[in-house]
């Protein structure tokens, strides 16, 4: 079991960054895999970046691909999200969630097993 909560959301003008983050909760969070989503209103929650248990593999999605890095640092459970060069397609609710699959199967499924309850971001034009 996982308990993810993210942080660091906000309101920043287009063109500007944010770091949000994701903690979580229990000994075993080097055994997940760890994606980020968002969705805005109306939307469909849309996937953006993904990494592997040992941070040494990263996914992203083509609309954040060289804008957002993901990272993680396993001793203190924490998993970031670093976003530049914010546009204002980027708000949305975004949220962190755990997968304990193989990197390829979930690159194939996309399947999670735990999230996190989401915090907003608004970029502003």
């Amino acid at each position: 079991q996982v308990q993810l909560v993210e942080s660091g959301g906000g309101l920043v003008q287009a063109g500007g960054s944010l770091r949000l983050s994701c903690a979580a909760s229990g000994r075993t969070f080097s055994s997940y895999a760890i994606g980020w989503f968002r969705q805005a209103p109306g939307k469909e929650r849309e996937f953006v970046a993904a990494i592997n248990r040992s941070g040494g593999m990263t996914y992203y999605s083509d609309s954040v691909k060289g804008r957002f890095t993901i990272s993680r640092d396993n001793a203190k459970n924490m998993v970031y999200l670093q976003m530049n060069s914010l546009k204002p397609e980027d708000t949305a609710v975004y949220y962190c969630a755990a997968s304990g699959s193989s990197w390829s199967r979930l690159l194939k499924n996309n399947d999670y097993d735990f999230w996190g309850q989401g915090t907003q971001v608004t970029v502003s034009s």
